[in-house]
């Protein structure tokens, strides 16, 4: 299950970067942007898939220089989803490893209003 977000900005770009930060402390899903889709190569994508990325390795450098955030090891693995063609006409999404319950997608809502309320964009989710 995937919760997809569409951004409406500006700022876009400053808006995805922090919907990564908050997507850091959530261990119960990975995340997709079409930042992530044009900047991630698909090799650093397959390494994902093989558990080659280190917390030295291109995931936790990528996070670090977008976001001053330092990814335990363990989210390197995790962070990104694999699905990054399932972003459609969306800017986000985050997928959830087990169906979400209706708290953690109301937690989930809140986090984002916290997040984007500085930028002053605007958002819409979509849970499917």
């Amino acid at each position: 299950m995937r919760s997809y977000i569409k951004i409406y900005g500006p700022p876009v770009l400053e808006a995805i970067k922090k919907l990564e930060k908050l997507a850091v402390d959530m261990p119960e899903v990975s995340i997709m942007d079409y930042v992530i889709a044009q900047d991630i190569s698909p090799s650093v994508v397959k390494e994902l898939d093989v558990g080659k990325v280190t917390a030295g390795g291109s995931i936790s450098g990528f996070f670090l220089e977008r976001t001053g955030v330092v990814l335990p090891v363990k989210r390197c693995h995790s962070i990104i989803s694999k699905h990054g063609q399932k972003l459609g006409e969306y800017d986000f999404f985050f997928e959830w490893y087990e169906e979400p319950k209706g708290s953690q997608l109301n937690d989930l809502i809140g986090k984002i209003d916290e997040a984007l309320k500085p930028l002053g964009c605007l958002y819409t989710i979509t849970t499917k």
